[in-house]
């Protein structure tokens, strides 16, 4: 009779101490906050910057020139703010040296926050933004990249967000969308998930940065999520983690999730995310530089030929070439690509 209230005794105070656990738990979850309105607006989210930074230099002289003819302007932002919704999600406790920021690219259309993902946001500090009317039916260049621009610049105005884990995500047509915008915008983000959505890069589609900002995307760390039964995605992952190879992005992991299909990241997986993001970056400066050289040489011997075939004054096959050169090495071509197009 003793042992069996002593073992009564013993289970009482293991549930009991789970059951304070779970309520310090739910004490310490985060706040979500639906229908944000933000106001401030960034020079980075406006067309001008964006047309800079994710078009090739030809594609963005054609806009200019297309806007000149129109009288239409480029230089203001496509987002009026007053009119768009985002849900924030505040993690609990505030990490001593300021929160992570996670902004989300979703494929729908609403504003948000996956199920699941509170608490591996409150074990690691992230702040996640979402906007609303940011999925696969919305343009990409006047809503979709700008709304998670300015979810970006709003957030990090609003609370103590520490800049050197700042990472953009998405899932699905969401994912291709974050990728462009950590290939563009590697001074905003430091790391990107994709999440069963991916591409290469490095062609008239998703055309290489100005070369500052491709230096500094060569040290971006990607980690990419999607289900083993996903194949069309699994697929895209391989070929877009292959190209990033080829460009000299090197600090690139995958998680494939087993039994998972196409569906958004579980906390398991978004937890292996985040713990891959916030690590220190690796890099080896001799391989690095030895991919960049390559690069370089086979940039210096397409520029010779199309200076061969200018000379020779053969305009057609010269002008096909340069169009060429525009879509495989973007930004890394200017400006004498630009000059050539004059």
């Amino acid at each position: 009779m003793r042992m069996r209230n002593t073992r009564r005794r013993v289970a009482c105070h293991a549930l009991g101490a789970m059951l304070l656990a779970a309520a310090q738990a739910a004490q310490a979850g985060g706040e979500t906050l639906r229908d944000v309105v933000f106001a401030d607006y960034s020079e980075r989210s406006s067309s001008a910057e964006l047309a800079r930074r994710m078009l090739s230099p030809l594609a963005a002289l054609q806009l200019q020139r297309q806007a000149a003819r129109t009288g239409s302007q480029m230089l203001g932002q496509s987002i009026d703010l007053a009119r768009e919704k985002f849900i924030v999600y505040v993690p609990s406790p505030r990490p001593a040296r300021g929160y992570a920021l996670l902004v989300f690219v979703p494929p729908w259309e609403d504003a948000r926050l996956p199920s699941g993902w509170t608490a591996v946001l409150d074990r690691y500090g992230v702040i996640f933004v979402s906007a609303a009317r940011s999925g696969n039916d919305q343009s990409v260049f006047d809503r979709r990249d700008p709304l998670a621009l300015l979810a970006a610049h709003n957030a990090a105005q609003r609370y103590p967000v520490d800049p050197a884990r700042v990472y953009i995500a998405g899932f699905s047509g969401g994912a291709r969308v974050a990728l462009r915008l950590a290939l563009a915008y590697p001074d905003v983000f430091r790391g990107a998930m994709l999440n069963a959505g991916s591409d290469p890069i490095g062609d008239s589609q998703i055309p290489i940065p100005p070369r500052d900002l491709f230096l500094q995307f060569q040290s971006t760390r990607l980690v990419y999520v999607t289900g083993e039964g996903d194949t069309s995605a699994l697929s895209g992952d391989v070929a877009s983690m292959h190209s990033m190879k080829k460009w000299c992005v090197f600090d690139v992991q995958s998680h494939v999730v087993r039994s998972g299909g196409h569906e958004v990241a579980d906390s398991m997986a978004l937890a292996w995310a985040l713990s891959v993001l916030s690590h220190a970056a690796r890099s080896d400066p001799h391989q690095l530089s030895a991919c960049r050289l390559a690069i370089e040489e086979e940039l210096n011997i397409k520029m010779q030929e199309l200076d061969s075939l200018v000379a020779a004054g053969r305009d057609d096959a010269a002008q096909k070439l340069l169009l060429k050169i525009d879509g495989r090495f973007g930004g890394l071509a200017a400006p004498r690509s630009i000059e050539l197009s004059q």
